[in-house]
């Protein structure tokens, strides 16, 4: 079993006298960075010339600079960017900085674990990842609480880059709710596994294959919206609040009995072999490598726009948008204005 720590286990006082430079000030890098700063850590921002969040991380009082001029004056580098850019921005801005005994951070392995970042022996590499968006990193941070988080130790060059880890956790909030130890391997393989199988792939695709099927056979598409996607937060929620039980629970028996009778009509056998095959491609590296060469120059993320303008063309998303309009709250913290 792996090791769960909290509060009691981390001591704030392993960053005293160091500087942790927090590269991005996106959805992870603006909680990182003010929940840290009001747990009292010397906190810098770094970014690139002309980035549109310099101005508003340096209006909620952090010092911004360049990633390199951040890189070289702290002693714990977070990168807080999208994987894609981490390997180019490392190799131009941090690598240079990166003296014998400094601390390499990541909230995601995905760059180490395929080998697109290779830090000297001379430099603790560790991982803080939150299990929740940064905004929520933040809020709950905000009311007195925490999001959970993974730990992992890659390179432990000074003999206590578990404890550096853990106080930056502790720093974020996040060992108040618990810091799970995990590695690197396992963190990148699983994330990207639950992502593409269940969380987004899995959940989006299921969702507007309901929807198809009752369009379809002639119903209101906006009655199908209400069924088939509408509806899966008030489901998520229960399960998230109390588990699976609790859900059942809160259902009616009619939707129970359903559940337990179709579940394992639409989760089928096949299903499991096609997991297993999406788990093999993310363990080979062939999603990663996928992934990187549409992303980079050369592939100029052709397959990926057209990927997403073929996903908001779905005629889900037509009628989402007139559906959630019914909604008082719908306007409240909109992510994308429609």
């Amino acid at each position: 079993m792996q090791n769960i720590y909290y509060q009691q286990d981390c001591d704030l006082n392993k960053l005293a006298g160091k500087t942790v430079a927090i590269i991005g000030y996106g959805s992870q890098g603006h909680a990182h960075a003010l929940n840290l700063k009001e747990s009292g850590v010397d906190v810098i921002v770094g970014l690139y010339n002309g980035s549109k969040s310099w101005a508003k991380a340096e209006s909620q009082g952090l010092t911004v600079m360049t990633a390199a001029e951040a890189a070289e004056k702290a002693d714990l580098i977070m990168i807080l960017i999208n994987d894609e850019k981490q390997a180019k921005l490392y190799k131009e801005s941090i690598a240079p900085y990166l003296t014998a005994g400094k601390t390499l951070a990541f909230a995601h392995g995905f760059n180490i674990h395929f080998g697109c970042i290779r830090p000297p022996k001379d430099v603790n590499v560790i991982m803080i990842a939150p299990k929740g968006p940064g905004h929520t990193v933040r809020s709950e941070y905000q009311a007195g609480k925490g999001v959970p988080c993974l730990v992992a130790v890659q390179q432990d060059a000074t003999g206590d880059a578990l404890d550096i880890a853990l106080a930056y956790a502790l720093g974020i909030g996040g060992a108040r709710a618990g810091v799970l130890e995990t590695t690197f391997r396992t963190e990148t393989e699983t994330d990207l596994f639950g992502e593409q199988a269940v969380l987004c792939g899995g959940v989006c695709a299921l969702m507007q294959a309901g929807f198809e099927t009752l369009v379809e056979a002639g119903y209101d598409a906006r009655n199908a919206y209400f069924e088939c996607i509408h509806e899966m937060k008030l489901i998520v929620d229960l399960i998230y609040q109390s588990g699976f039980e609790g859900m059942r629970y809160s259902i009616s028996n009619t939707a129970e009995y359903g559940d337990y009778v179709t579940g394992p009509k639409i989760i089928t056998e096949e299903t499991k072999k096609t997991m297993k095959k999406i788990l093999a491609d993310i363990q080979s590296g062939a999603f990663a490598k996928e992934f990187l060469l549409d992303m980079s120059d050369a592939g100029g993320q052709v397959h990926f726009n057209a990927m997403r303008k073929l996903a908001s063309e779905h005629p889900s998303e037509i009628v989402g948008k007139e559906v959630r309009k019914l909604y008082s709250w719908s306007d409240e913290d909109k992510l994308i204005n429609n």
